[in-house]
């Protein structure tokens, strides 16, 4: 082989070398894209709303609101996930639900009562970094069906106010 046969030799190889390579890197970078921008949209459709509490203290007329805009008929499959400290000191919560439509007249709303603690009031979940966390149904078949904006909206319905040991609220769209 002479000196010209040898480079054509090593410049077919380098550049099948760095064709594949290349190929090897747009594939993970594909593969990067979408778990990035996948994970993204997920985590945003799945989280309606979301608050934490400064102090770990919730007026009763605080309310945690969320605008959603619905485009075409949508079915929602709603809980509640929410913190508490030891320093809550009901073996229960009491929550309203409502949402509003688009001229803020109520569209649906209900109630809720759930038990967080037994009769002895021990807590019926482990503390996990300092924390009792609950994942409560809140309604397993919301049909909006009316294109527009609406407004999700929780607030405590405790007998006594503020409440204190809440920690964090989130409205989850499962």
């Amino acid at each position: 082989m002479d000196k010209n046969e040898l480079k054509d030799f090593f410049s077919v190889y380098l550049h099948g070398f760095y064709a594949l390579k290349m190929k090897g890197y747009r594939f993970l970078a594909l593969v990067f894209s979408l778990c990035l921008f996948g994970c993204g949209q997920q985590a945003s459709n799945r989280e309606l709303l979301q608050r934490s509490f400064y102090e770990t203290i919730w007026e009763r007329f605080d309310y945690v609101t969320s605008d959603v805009d619905v485009t075409k008929a949508t079915t929602y499959d709603l809980s509640v996930r929410i913190s508490f400290t030891d320093d809550y000191p009901y073996n229960d919560i009491s929550l309203i639900f409502t949402v509003f439509d688009d001229k803020g007249n109520p569209y649906r709303s209900k109630g809720y009562k759930f038990n967080l603690k037994d009769e002895e009031g021990h807590w019926s979940v482990e503390k996990v970094d300092g924390c009792y966390t609950f994942t409560l149904p809140i309604n397993k078949q919301l049909l909006i069906s009316d294109p527009g904006k609406y407004q999700f909206r929780l607030e405590q319905k405790m007998p006594i106010t503020p409440v204190v040991g809440v920690k964090e609220l989130v409205l989850l769209n499962n």
